[in-house]
């Protein structure tokens, strides 16, 4: 990113409160905003299905994807106003009962969608879906041809450059990055044998792309790679050094602040953010009881203003949101149908600038359902 350019997003920012609003503070510390569900018509209501939203951004815009009755995947497009349209890519598989179809991932603020289509043969191709709705599709050299390989890009930034990964003809997963003219660049950090750049925000305007890899031993470690190929592994403090355990970096916004989060040495989530100069912050969402393994503090998405959203996992196992601000204030919020057992919940996905997060819940009879929640600002 050029200097300049990066002076100007700062004074945007500035003008930004430091709180969780783009406008202003937030009202309310705990369970303030306004949480809108939705479905998009022909969603399959049935256990295991339904609606998830996977991302939005600055301008309100929401993406995700549903499930009809014949177990065929849509993508959707959601407008700030609330009207939804069905995004079906060329080339995407129709067979019943095979859950083929089209899943955008991601959606930059110019309106470009990048996702992937599963074909008749349920073989993964990436596309990207212009603003004005054509569809540039695109299959990653070295990808496998056989069922459940190929191309799927996860992330597109404001130039267009996408980022994701590829499954190979021996089912291994790697990391590429393609840019605007086609020009696409495989990668895997050293000692990788599995590479999972992560979903939605995880590349920024720089074109610095994050992610996490698994090495031999099953431990598993963020990188950080930049635009010259560059790979820095990232291992936050405190991360477990077993089977399982790790860190998993997931968002980068503009200025280079990653966001994420560690399994510790007993198995327990704790969310981090990483400054620019490589400085760790490790925080946790308060909660009331002790907590077992596999619960804790998730980190997904970070934005332009350094605001991070993910989930906390009760001592039940039970799915919360929360949106962080970069001053450390948390506001919790639940889907009002949100299921109580384990496993259901509320679980955001993306924010913007304005704190808007996109997500998806599980009710009570396990069906998926979308939201977007607007927090209580001034």
């Amino acid at each position: 990113m050029n200097s300049g350019f990066t002076q100007i997003l700062r004074g945007v920012c500035a003008l930004a409160a430091v709180g969780l609003c783009g406008h202003g503070s937030l009202r309310a510390a705990e369970s303030g905003g306004k949480l809108i569900e939705f479905d998009p018509p022909g969603t399959y209501k049935a256990p295991g299905y339904g609606s998830l939203a996977l991302a939005n951004n600055d301008e309100g815009a929401v993406i995700g994807y549903y499930v009809d009755a014949n177990v065929v995947y849509h993508g959707f497009l959601r407008a700030p106003n609330g009207k939804i349209i069905t995004l079906d890519a060329p080339g995407a598989g129709s067979s019943v009962g095979q859950s083929q179809g089209t899943v955008p991932y991601s959606i930059n603020d110019l309106g470009a969608i990048a996702g992937n289509v599963e074909d008749g043969n349920d073989l993964y191709h990436g596309f990207v879906r212009l603003p004005d709705g054509k569809y540039e599709e695109f299959d990653v050299p070295g990808a496998g041809t056989a069922a459940n390989q190929g191309t799927l890009p996860l992330a597109v930034n404001i130039e267009g450059t996408t980022t994701g990964y590829y499954v190979d003809a021996s089912n291994v997963y790697h990391g590429f990055v393609r840019s605007v003219s086609g020009e696409v660049k495989t990668f895997d950090p050293p000692g990788s044998v599995f590479t999972f750049p992560c979903e939605e925000t995880c590349i920024n305007p720089e074109g610095q792309v994050v992610g996490y890899f698994v090495d031999a031993n099953s431990l598993i470690h963020g990188f950080l790679r930049e635009p010259n190929g560059q790979i820095t592994v990232l291992d936050a403090p405190f991360a477990g050094a077993g089977a399982n355990q790790g860190t998993i970096a997931a968002s980068i916004n503009p200025f280079g602040e990653i966001t994420g989060y560690i399994a510790d040495a007993k198995n327990k989530y704790h969310g981090f953010t990483r400054a620019a100069d490589g400085t760790f912050q490790l925080f946790d969402v308060p909660q009331n009881q002790p907590l077992p393994p596999g619960t804790g503090t998730v980190a997904f998405a970070i934005s332009l203003v350094g605001a991070t959203t993910g989930i906390f996992v009760d001592a039940n196992s039970v799915e919360h949101g929360f949106l962080r601000s970069p001053g450390a204030a948390v506001v919790r919020f639940d889907a009002p149908d949100a299921g109580k057992s384990a496993q259901q919940g509320t679980r955001p996905s993306t924010n913007n600038f304005d704190g808007e997060v996109a997500g998806w819940y599980i009710d009570s009879g396990n069906v998926a359902h979308s939201f977007v929640w607007k927090p209580d600002c001034p």
